[in-house]
Protein backbone atom coordinates (compact mmCIF):
# COMPACT_ATOMS: atom_id res chain seq x y z
CA UNK A 1 0.00 0.00 0.00
CA UNK A 2 2.20 2.30 0.66
CA UNK A 3 4.23 2.05 -2.77
CA UNK A 4 1.47 2.80 -4.34
CA UNK A 5 0.51 5.74 -1.85
CA UNK A 6 4.13 7.03 -2.67
CA UNK A 7 3.02 7.05 -6.47
CA UNK A 8 -0.09 8.77 -5.99
CA UNK A 9 1.97 11.50 -4.18
CA UNK A 10 4.23 11.04 -6.94
CA UNK A 11 1.51 11.83 -9.06
CA UNK A 12 0.24 14.71 -7.52
CA UNK A 13 3.85 16.93 -7.44
CA UNK A 14 4.22 16.19 -10.64
CA UNK A 15 0.79 17.74 -11.46
CA UNK A 16 2.06 20.96 -9.27
CA UNK A 17 4.91 20.99 -11.38
CA UNK A 18 2.79 21.21 -14.18
CA UNK A 19 0.62 23.67 -13.14
CA UNK A 20 3.41 25.74 -11.67
CA UNK A 21 4.81 25.64 -14.98
CA UNK A 22 1.65 26.72 -16.80
CA UNK A 23 0.71 29.63 -14.25
CA UNK A 24 4.41 30.76 -14.11
CA UNK A 25 5.87 30.31 -17.65
CA UNK A 26 3.12 30.00 -19.91
CA UNK A 27 -0.14 31.89 -18.90
CA UNK A 28 -0.35 34.19 -21.96
CA UNK A 29 1.08 31.99 -24.18
CA UNK A 30 -0.78 30.34 -26.99
CA UNK A 31 -0.67 26.43 -24.72
CA UNK A 32 -1.45 28.88 -20.95
CA UNK A 33 -4.25 30.39 -23.05
CA UNK A 34 -5.93 27.60 -24.76
CA UNK A 35 -5.15 25.53 -21.22
CA UNK A 36 -7.05 28.06 -19.20
CA UNK A 37 -9.31 29.69 -22.01
CA UNK A 38 -7.78 33.04 -22.19
CA UNK A 39 -7.63 36.19 -24.93
CA UNK A 40 -4.47 37.93 -24.71
CA UNK A 41 -6.01 40.35 -22.89
CA UNK A 42 -6.94 38.64 -20.20
CA UNK A 43 -3.87 36.87 -19.93
CA UNK A 44 -1.60 39.63 -20.39
CA UNK A 45 -3.72 41.57 -17.53
CA UNK A 46 -3.68 38.46 -14.99
CA UNK A 47 -0.42 37.15 -15.68
CA UNK A 48 1.38 38.61 -12.17
CA UNK A 49 -1.51 37.13 -10.19
CA UNK A 50 -0.92 33.36 -12.38
CA UNK A 51 2.35 33.74 -11.28
CA UNK A 52 1.72 33.79 -7.88
CA UNK A 53 -1.04 31.04 -8.19
CA UNK A 54 2.21 28.97 -9.63
CA UNK A 55 4.35 29.62 -7.07
CA UNK A 56 2.15 29.00 -4.32
CA UNK A 57 2.02 25.44 -6.43
CA UNK A 58 5.67 24.59 -6.26
CA UNK A 59 5.16 25.45 -2.28
CA UNK A 60 3.06 22.22 -2.44
CA UNK A 61 5.18 20.68 -4.73
CA UNK A 62 8.13 21.09 -2.68
CA UNK A 63 6.37 19.23 0.42
CA UNK A 64 5.38 16.66 -1.19
CA UNK A 65 8.80 16.01 -2.84
CA UNK A 66 10.33 16.61 1.07
CA UNK A 67 7.58 14.03 2.75
CA UNK A 68 8.66 11.64 -0.02
CA UNK A 69 12.40 12.21 0.51
CA UNK A 70 11.46 11.32 4.12
CA UNK A 71 10.43 7.75 3.77
CA UNK A 72 8.09 6.61 6.63
CA UNK A 73 9.22 9.90 8.39
CA UNK A 74 7.83 11.70 5.87
CA UNK A 75 4.04 10.45 6.31
CA UNK A 76 2.63 13.69 8.44
CA UNK A 77 4.18 16.07 5.57
CA UNK A 78 2.74 14.06 3.19
CA UNK A 79 -0.86 14.28 4.68
CA UNK A 80 -0.38 17.78 5.36
CA UNK A 81 -0.02 19.09 1.82
CA UNK A 82 -2.51 16.28 0.44
CA UNK A 83 -4.58 18.16 3.00
CA UNK A 84 -3.65 21.21 1.09
CA UNK A 85 -3.92 20.22 -2.34
CA UNK A 86 -7.50 18.82 -1.55
CA UNK A 87 -8.73 22.42 -0.02
CA UNK A 88 -7.21 24.44 -3.00
CA UNK A 89 -8.73 22.23 -5.61
CA UNK A 90 -12.31 22.57 -3.66
CA UNK A 91 -11.89 26.01 -3.26
CA UNK A 92 -10.74 26.51 -7.03
CA UNK A 93 -13.79 24.30 -7.88
CA UNK A 94 -16.19 26.67 -5.95
CA UNK A 95 -14.82 29.46 -6.99
CA UNK A 96 -12.83 29.54 -10.28
CA UNK A 97 -13.64 25.97 -12.33
CA UNK A 98 -15.57 23.03 -11.62
CA UNK A 99 -13.68 21.28 -13.69
CA UNK A 100 -10.60 21.70 -10.72
CA UNK A 101 -12.17 19.57 -8.82
CA UNK A 102 -11.43 16.39 -10.85
CA UNK A 103 -7.93 17.55 -12.14
CA UNK A 104 -6.53 18.71 -8.66
CA UNK A 105 -8.65 17.43 -6.06
CA UNK A 106 -9.71 14.32 -6.82
CA UNK A 107 -6.48 13.07 -7.31
CA UNK A 108 -4.62 14.83 -4.24
CA UNK A 109 -8.00 13.39 -2.26
CA UNK A 110 -7.19 9.68 -3.59
CA UNK A 111 -3.16 9.86 -2.41
CA UNK A 112 -4.60 11.32 1.02
CA UNK A 113 -6.41 8.74 1.45
CA UNK A 114 -4.08 6.16 0.27
CA UNK A 115 -1.27 7.68 2.50
CA UNK A 116 -3.68 7.54 5.45
CA UNK A 117 -4.48 3.89 5.04
CA UNK A 118 -0.52 2.96 4.48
Amino acid sequence: MSLLANAFVGLVALLHTYFLILEMFLWDKPTGRRVFGLTAEMASATKTLAANQGLYNGFLVAGLVWGLLRGAEGKDLKLFFLACVVVAGVFGAATANKRILFVQALPGLIALVLTWLS
